[in-house]
């Protein structure tokens, strides 16, 4: 990385940092999640990024460990089939404890699955594990392949991690009418700022997310996907979350009493996982 060269090369990229957090996680005593993969996923650069953002990992984490719990919940509510869009460098497929006959489709990049092949190849998953290369950019080719997926499911929940806050809100919108319309899509795991985290975000990170800037963030929280074909199941804050879960820096731990907003957070700091259900 040259002086003059963004941090954050290609949005890619952010899925090594977020790996290099995992790799953290899971070198600690207490660790919540073990996941053996995640520095190798990472790589060199994943810690060079982790490193240069000196950012604290405990919203990595604690987002981590919320999606862990809610894709369990799903699967005991019977989903057969995961679906993981933007997947990354995401290892859930080969570090849970999975169902052998469970389908787990990723989808993502070509360049992002090729390096991730590579870094895990030999490694054999806990379930049925299908990878898709496929740009989500493209809507026709999208939409094919989510009428495909569906029509071999009788009940799949859909995860997107980490992949909203970088698009635009049309293209949000777009996504969440292209899911309702399948209807073996039961599910959708998602995560989302307030517009108030965003601007503190847009603003800590400009220089460093140049290629891969944060655009989204909904006026009305998690009931943005609800006029879209979707019912919001439940909301776990960043900040409770990692409270919870005793990963909350100090400085922060008194704004985790707080209350959540009960209607739209607006312009406060807040962020969340959603569990969404079909409407």
């Amino acid at each position: 990385m040259t002086p003059d060269e963004p941090l954050v090369r290609h949005v890619s990229d952010t899925a090594r940092w977020v790996a290099a957090f995992r790799a953290q996680e899971s070198e600690r005593k207490d660790a919540l999640f073990r996941d053996p993969f995640a520095a190798r996923l990472a790589g060199e650069r994943g810690f060079e990024l982790a490193r240069r953002m000196s950012t604290s990992p405990w919203a990595f984490v604690a987002r981590t460990v919320v999606y862990d719990e809610m894709i369990r919940r799903c699967l005991d509510a019977g989903a057969d089939t995961v679906v993981n869009l933007a997947a990354g460098m995401d290892a859930r497929p080969y570090r849970m404890k999975l169902a052998p006959s469970l389908r787990w489709i990723e989808v993502d990049l070509p360049e992002t699955f090729e390096e991730k092949e590579r870094a895990l190849a030999g490694e054999k998953p806990a379930c049925r594990l299908e990878r898709v290369k496929l740009d989500l950019a493209d809507v026709d080719a999208r939409r094919a392949l989510l009428a495909r997926i569906g029509a071999e499911s009788k009940n799949a929940v859909v995860v997107c991690e980490g992949l909203l806050i970088y698009l635009q809100a049309e293209q949000v919108a777009a996504l969440a009418r292209d899911l309702a319309a399948v209807p073996a899509f039961r599910f959708w795991i998602v995560d989302l700022v307030s517009p108030g985290l965003l601007r503190i975000l847009q603003k800590a990170y400009a220089q460093v997310l140049g290629r891969a800037p944060l655009v989204w963030a909904p006026e009305e929280g998690p009931a943005y996907f609800e006029p879209l074909g979707w019912k919001v199941v439940d909301v776990q804050s960043m900040l409770k979350s990692a409270a919870r879960i005793k990963r909350l820096p100090f400085p922060l731990r008194l704004l985790a009493f707080l209350p959540d907003p009960k209607g739209p957070p607006g312009g406060r700091p807040w962020g969340a996982s959603v569990l969404l259900a079909r409407a």
